[in-house]
């Protein structure tokens, strides 16, 4: 087990966002979290990433660092990409800012991270000329850099094309396939199940689907 929610309930001020969640994610496997615009979704990946505490209920990690990565990599919907800095520069940052062994922030180490997100050749541009779609996947470097235990994305096909949305499901398929829990916001549900082992689908603040990938019908949560 890598993640358990049981019983969450989230309040701002007043106002209820999300009760009742409980779900479990485990290693080698993708949950999509899914839902209509509003239901929460960002609100319970917050939680899971414990950026955000529940109003009740549990929020357990069962993920731990080793020697190969970290224990959560999270991706939000700011890119938090220093634009005076390269991508190098930026990436260099973030792997010191983790602590990682050096090994893992040698320049052959974070040239392959961009190579893998095709930025290489970007690799000593400043980050603040990239277009959305290139900050999306410097972003994406950014974490996947962790080789997190969980990785936690929220809609991170936000603003990319084609080919990059290709680079993003490789990664996606790639951290799964090391053993990572990945639970993904995606703008493009019905087209990413076949990407993904379950479903969890929150609809009127609470779980209206939780199950196999397969046997998800995403009209059944529609607006």
């Amino acid at each position: 087990m890598l993640l358990r929610l049981t019983r969450v309930a989230k309040f701002y001020g007043n106002r209820l966002v999300i009760k009742d969640v409980s779900f479990e994610v485990s290693a080698g496997t993708v949950t999509l979290l899914a839902g209509p615009n509003g239901a929460g979704k960002s609100t319970l990946l917050k939680l899971m990433a414990g950026l955000s505490r529940p109003s009740a209920g549990s929020v357990e990690h069962g993920a731990a660092p080793d020697a190969s990565g970290d224990a959560l990599g999270y991706l939000g919907h700011q890119t938090f990409i220093y634009p005076e800095l390269t991508a190098f520069e930026n990436l260099a940052f973030w792997a010191r800012l983790h602590g990682l062994a050096p090994e893992r922030c040698s320049e052959e180490a974070l040239l392959a991270a961009l190579e893998r997100m095709e930025l290489k050749r970007f690799a000593f541009e400043r980050a603040g000329g990239f277009s959305r779609g290139m900050a999306q996947r410097l972003n994406l470097a950014r974490v996947l850099l962790l080789s997190p235990s969980l990785l936690l994305l929220d809609e991170p096909g936000t603003g990319l094309d084609t080919r990059s949305m290709a680079i993003l499901h490789r990664e996606i398929a790639a951290a799964r396939d090391r053993g990572a829990g990945i639970v993904w916001i995606s703008h493009s549900v019905a087209e990413d199940l076949a990407r993904a082992d379950r479903v969890l689908a929150i609809a009127d603040k609470r779980v209206v689907y939780s199950g196999p990938a397969a046997d998800y019908v995403p009209e059944a949560v529609a607006c």
